[in-house]
């Protein structure tokens, strides 16, 4: 290997630092919460969104896998506890969304050096059709698979989407805010 292709991924103080940060947020985003049947509405949106859009897209999705496998060891950072068993959860697909939004948001928001408003909306609203494709498509498995406990289309499509996604959007909107705000105070 190059030493360009070495030096390349090499990490920085600042970026371990902020890695390590995110995937604290994220974990304290699991516990802001406000209860909905089936798909609770947390905070831990913002911060995967947030983590691939100041991170970029393989940094970010890192840093949310990090938070996803310190759940599944066993620390309690999930919404409802952890451990390997929480695979079985019908929120666990969300969580492997997470993953793949953080990377597809931090990837199209760094396509530019200096991403406008609209670009990072638009990188923001790809990351969350990832999470809510993974989170819906699992759900639906797990609850008619695994629990026995088949969910229809229409009770997937108002618990699970209707009612999640206004303050979903708005997350992703004041997370492009916040981004912009955070990229303009980071010493590059």
């Amino acid at each position: 290997m190059s030493s360009s292709a070495l030096s390349a991924r090499r990490y920085t103080t600042r970026d371990l630092v902020l890695f390590a940060l995110f995937t604290a947020l994220i974990a304290i985003g699991a516990f802001i919460r406000i209860p909905v049947p089936f798909c609770p509405f947390t905070l831990q949106l913002l911060f995967t969104t947030l983590a691939g859009s100041i991170l970029g897209g393989r940094r970010g999705a890192a840093s949310v896998g990090v938070y996803v496998l310190l759940g599944l060891v066993g620390l309690p950072v999930f919404t409802s506890g952890g451990g390997p068993s929480y695979i079985f959860q019908p929120t666990f697909g969300y969580l492997l969304g997470f993953i793949g939004g953080a990377g597809l948001t931090g990837y199209l928001a760094h396509q530019s050096s200096q991403p406008t408003l609209k670009d990072l909306l638009m990188a923001n609203f790809a990351g969350l059709i990832v999470i809510y494709t993974a989170g819906m498509a699992y759900l639906t498995m797990i609850n008619n698979l695994y629990l026995g406990t088949p969910i229809s289309l229409w009770t997937l499509f108002i618990y699970c989407f209707l009612l999640p996604i206004p303050g979903d959007i708005f997350l992703c909107i004041v997370a492009a805010f916040l981004t912009r705000q955070i990229q303009r105070s980071l010493p590059r």
